[in-house]
């Protein structure tokens, strides 16, 4: 007997420990990630920017909800959101309340996918699938059907009335201390929301620093911030491949980024142009799928200095 079933109950009992730390520990384990980063013209006082990505918030997870108001200790001279707030269409209220404090500073918000659509219990092999297609939410996909239709009237409102500028398709720009911060955003192209056109042509020459922010990382969008020759990008959607193998890393990244670049600081070329990027692995997870591994939860504090 002990022939027979030792090793597959073995191998289950180690899958059902790693399963029970993925979801229990893991995933609740909330880590700060701290960056540098030379971009600022030369002469400029450094940016201390905080972004939020991914909480895809889920009524009652009281433990994130209190590390997101005491991240409002972190003092940033603004914040960015960079989407995918929900993983639950009724905690609206909830997020808007984690996130009060970090609302007392200046800053602005794209959204995702799931702050539009709820979400679906799916295979999760599919993304696996999907990485060897090239096809990627709605990105090469027949249009969703049956989806779970979210009031994110009532976040962007939330937002909106806190002060944070809508970044949808659109630019803003914040003072920070009389320093003129233009921020280019994009809505979600993972879910082809994404509309380059209304807001190309590069920085503005008003303004001190400029900067793209969009949820998902899609080489599309990459590629058209560098060639208009912003110097950094902030995204978020990846989860820094969530389900990530020790030594190796992610497998997946759910869009066309290349896996080496899933999360943290990298840079992208196009256009003859070179430009930081910033990918957050977000701080949550599908409710459905609600486990991490060798990728624990973050928001990363960016520090914004000159350049050289």
């Amino acid at each position: 007997m002990r022939a027979r079933y030792g090793v597959p109950l073995g191998i289950a009992a180690a899958c059902a420990a790693g399963l029970a730390y993925s979801a229990g520990f893991e995933a609740r384990s909330f880590r700060l990630r701290r960056v540098t980063v030379p971009v600022l013209p030369p002469g400029m006082r450094p940016l201390r920017v905080l972004q939020v990505s991914d909480i895809h918030m889920v009524g009652g997870q009281r433990k994130k909800q209190r590390w997101l108001r005491a991240l409002a200790g972190l003092r940033p001279d603004f914040v960015i959101n960079t989407g995918d707030n929900l993983s639950d269409p009724d905690a609206i209220p909830e997020t808007l309340d984690a996130l009060g404090p970090l609302m007392e500073f200046p800053g602005a918000y794209v959204f995702g996918s799931n702050d539009y659509y709820g979400p679906r219990l799916r295979n999760p092999a599919k993304y696996l699938f999907e990485k060897a297609s090239g096809r990627h939410g709605l990105n090469g996909n027949a249009p969703a059907v049956d989806v779970v239709h979210i009031d994110w009237e009532d976040l962007r409102d939330g937002f909106d009335g806190a002060g944070w500028l809508n970044l949808t398709n659109t630019r803003g720009v914040l003072k920070i201390d009389g320093v003129s911060i233009e921020l280019t955003g994009l809505d979600d192209p993972h879910i082809r929301r994404d509309r380059y056109e209304q807001v190309a042509g590069g920085p503005s020459a008003s303004a001190d620093f400029s900067m793209g922010v969009v949820h998902a990382p899609y080489l599309r969008v990459l590629d058209s911030f560098t060639a208009d020759d912003y110097p950094l990008i902030l995204a978020g959607h990846t989860h820094g491949g969530q389900l990530c193998v020790p030594f190796y890393g992610a497998l997946v990244t759910n869009c066309d980024l290349d896996a080496g670049r899933v999360k943290g600081l990298s840079t992208h070329s196009a256009g003859g142009r070179t430009a930081f990027m910033h990918v957050s692995a977000g701080c949550g997870a599908n409710r459905y799928t609600p486990v991490r591994f060798a990728c624990p939860p973050e928001v990363t504090l960016l520090t914004l200095v000159g350049r050289g």
